[in-house]
Parts: C-alpha cells; sequence; structure tokens
C-alpha cells in the first residue's frame, strides 16, 4: 500500500514539474524570436554554391520565408568569384536576394583578388572580413552552417 502511495505521489509531483515548465518554454520560445542562420561559402565550385542555395531555399521553405526566418551567405576566399556578375551561379544568387536571403562578400578577398564593386553582383553586401562576420553572427544566435 505504502509502494503505491509513493508512486502516486512521484507521479503527481512530476506532472506538476513538467506543467510548470511548460509556460517556461513557450515564453523561451517568443522571447527567441526570429530563426537565424548564417551560411559559410568559401569554395569556387558551382555544385557547392547550389547546394548552399538549396539549403537556404529549404530553410525559409519549412519555416515560413524570410518573415520567419533571418538568412545570411557569407562569401570569402575563392568563393568570391561566384559573386562575379558572370559567374555561373549568378541567376540563382540573384533569386536567394529578392527572397530575402543576405549575401555578403569579403572585401579582404576582394581587394586580395583584385575586385571592385563594378565586378559583383548588385544587390549583395559587404563586409570588411568574412571570418570576422560569420564570428559576430554565431555571437548572436545565428546557427552556422557550412554546406
Amino acid at each position: 500500500m505504502f509502494e503505491i502511495m509513493r508512486r502516486g505521489l512521484f507521479s503527481l509531483v512530476a506532472v506538476a514539474a513538467l506543467s510548470a515548465l511548460l509556460p517556461f518554454d513557450s515564453m523561451a520560445q517568443s522571447l527567441a524570436g526570429k530563426n537565424k542562420a548564417v551560411f559559410q561559402v568559401s569554395d569556387n565550385d558551382p555544385a557547392k554554391w547550389n547546394l548552399a542555395l538549396n539549403n537556404a531555399k529549404n530553410v525559409q521553405d519549412d519555416l515560413g520565408g524570410s518573415d520567419a526566418v533571418d538568412l545570411e551567405i557569407v562569401v570569402y576566399g575563392p568563393g568570391i568569384g561566384m559573386l562575379k556578375a558572370d559567374s555561373p551561379v549568378a541567376g540563382r544568387v540573384a533569386v536567394a536576394l529578392k527572397s530575402g536571403v543576405r549575401v555578403v562578400a569579403c572585401e579582404n578577398t576582394m581587394k586580395a583578388q583584385k575586385l571592385v564593386y563594378a565586378d559583383m553582383l548588385p544587390a549583395i553586401g559587404y563586409v570588411p572580413a568574412g571570418v570576422v562576420e560569420l564570428m559576430k553572427k554565431q555571437q548572436e544566435g545565428y546557427a552556422y552552417i557550412r554546406p
């Protein structure tokens, strides 16, 4: 008899503890706001770029578009060539930009490769250092994705 009462009391305490956590969980979700992800693309490979762009589109589709998620693609190193106006993925990058994905080019890489803004796709953004941008975004709570 004592064992049955002890189990019943334990179950009651467990249910009370779990229900006390539920409001906290929904409060935490509302405080969290939008989902956020930052993608690193440093490869000069159209297949890698298409993978990153597919990932970004899938995230938007799954989470409800640009109103529900902030996405940024940070580009540096050899990957910067894919942001040139004549790159094989220029059309897909333009579509991503129109859908609300922010695409930023590393100005350090641009200087090293002697690229100027006129060489690049219109509507992209620029950051002084791609790696530093990735660090900042992670400190701001962005999920880091490297396709």
